[in-house]
């Protein structure tokens, strides 16, 4: 493809040896035994995305568990009272003021940018199965510790909080390495476009969940302890069943092996430890791709952790119903973004065109809509609803645009440009509480959420402009 050729980096040329030579040591088992013959790359995806969700979603409960921690955190507690014993309850309610909402949500932000780049050297010099297993289980470890985090005061809530930001940074870089290693060249498009579902998947899954177990006898630190369960088992899954190379994986055949392998060079296939950073990082294409990522996250971020509230403070539903409204955005961004992924991929034509193409649709879009949401009538809720919903659907046609752009230029590299995707993404964790410390005092006040809705509107158009550069 001649837009890859303006990287300086020799191994992003497409000019592959048809015959790459293969370190023997991968290909020398014949493999295969699995339920679906030569599927195997599909159940490793599948796998991914599931323990991407599942960090994600340990994180992001906050973001509805902020509602229904208003409410005490066991309203059946019945102390055993014994002679000459005083008994001290568990805190009741947990009414953080804004500032405090921004300060949990600044430090997972701040632990996921501190260790954006630990995460990828890491992934670099040992492969994502230990490294991606060692940060699931800190997750399932240190959710399960919320509510008694919550309940010990703010310092160590925000502690916690910390450590589930250092975890969630291995996300992205494990999408690269995947995507790397188990997607074969002309399927790059599919794997994204699934893999990049873990954020709207971790909406719609702990949203309704939390919903129902926040009017439960349980109450909200069930939704912890749930999340921290789900997340035991599946790592446990990632251990035995994922390897970095799949040449030499029990499971992968002959046939699969070599759809895997088509086109790579040997570098790609070997997993080349060597990464040209300053290369990639003054390179203008994934500069571009950089920039549209940045304005695409932080509309999506913000409409992950802002909606459930904007839901119940703004539109009035009750915290049921806000449950399962708000996991609706979330849905809606799946099935658009599987579809532009076997688009991307299936439709012939001009890789550049059709990327430019799907990056303007996941903008333009979106930023219409922000910057229409706002005048929706206050007796039709359910319209502003459906708009999220409509906004997080085209925001899902990135996986053909800029997503795909930084994988195929970056090849073997990919693990440190979608690494960088979420550092990209710590800042945007940054931008939305700021935005709404700055902007939003009342959040039952539709017109200071405008103010918002605007901005993110006109810089998605702005940038949109920027697709060029692909």
């Amino acid at each position: 493809m001649s837009f890859s050729r303006k990287v300086s980096i020799k191994t992003y040329s497409d000019d592959y040896d048809p015959q790459p030579q293969i370190n023997e040591s991968i290909t020398q088992t014949p493999g295969g035994e699995f339920i679906i013959q030569h599927k195997f790359r599909y159940f490793i995806l599948l796998l991914g995305l599931a323990c991407l969700t599942s960090i994600s979603s340990s994180l992001n409960a906050l973001n509805f568990t902020f509602i229904c921690m208003r409410k005490p955190m066991n309203e059946n507690y019945i102390p055993n009272l014994q002679p000459n014993v005083t008994v001290i309850p568990p805190k009741t309610e947990f009414m953080y003021t804004t500032n405090e909402k921004s300060a949990l949500l600044w430090t997972s932000a701040i632990g996921s940018m501190i260790a954006t780049f630990p995460f990828s050297y890491l992934y670099t010099r040992f492969g994502a199965r230990y490294v991606f297993f060692a940060a699931g289980m800190i997750s399932t470890f240190a959710t399960i510790f919320v509510p008694l985090a919550a309940n010990s005061g703010l310092p160590y809530f925000l502690v916690l909080r910390f450590i589930l930001g250092i975890t969630y940074a291995a996300d992205f870089a494990a999408i690269g390495v995947l995507c790397s290693r188990w997607a074969s060249l002309k399927q790059n498009a599919i794997f994204l476009s699934f893999l990049t579902c873990f954020t709207p998947i971790s909406s719609a899954i702990t949203n309704p969940i939390s919903g129902v177990l926040c009017e439960s006898r349980f109450g909200w630190p069930a939704v912890y302890y749930v999340h921290a369960a789900a997340s035991f088992v599946l790592f446990l899954l990632w251990l035995y069943f994922y390897t970095d190379h799949p040449g030499r994986h029990r499971n992968v055949s002959l046939v699969e092996r070599e759809k895997i392998h088509r086109d790579k060079s040997e570098a790609h296939i070997n997993g080349d430890k060597y990464v040209p950073y300053w290369e990639i990082i003054k390179n203008p294409v994934i500069l571009s791709v950089w920039l549209n990522a940045f304005v695409d996250l932080v509309s999506a971020l913000f409409m992950l952790t802002y909606v459930p509230i904007y839901i119940n403070s703004v539109l009035r539903y009750d915290v049921s119903k806000t449950g399962w409204l708000a996991a609706l955005p979330g849905l809606s961004h799946i099935p658009p973004k599987l579809l532009c992924g076997q688009l991307s991929d299936r439709i012939k034509g001009n890789e550049r065109v059709k990327m430019i193409i799907f990056n303007s649709i996941a903008l333009i879009i979106p930023g219409a809509i922000f910057i229409g949401v706002g005048y929706v009538s206050d007796e039709t809720p359910i319209v502003a609803v459906l708009l999220f919903m409509l906004l997080n659907a085209v925001i899902g046609a990135n996986c053909g645009g800029f997503y795909k752009c930084g994988t195929l230029v970056s090849r073997q590299f990919s693990a440190f440009v979608i690494a960088n995707t979420q550092f990209i993404k710590c800042i945007c964790l940054f931008t939305g509480p700021i935005l709404v410390s700055i902007f939003v005092h009342d959040e039952s006040n539709k017109k200071e959420w405008m103010i918002i809705f605007y901005i993110f509107g006109i810089c998605s158009f702005l940038v949109s402009y920027k697709k060029q550069r692909f």
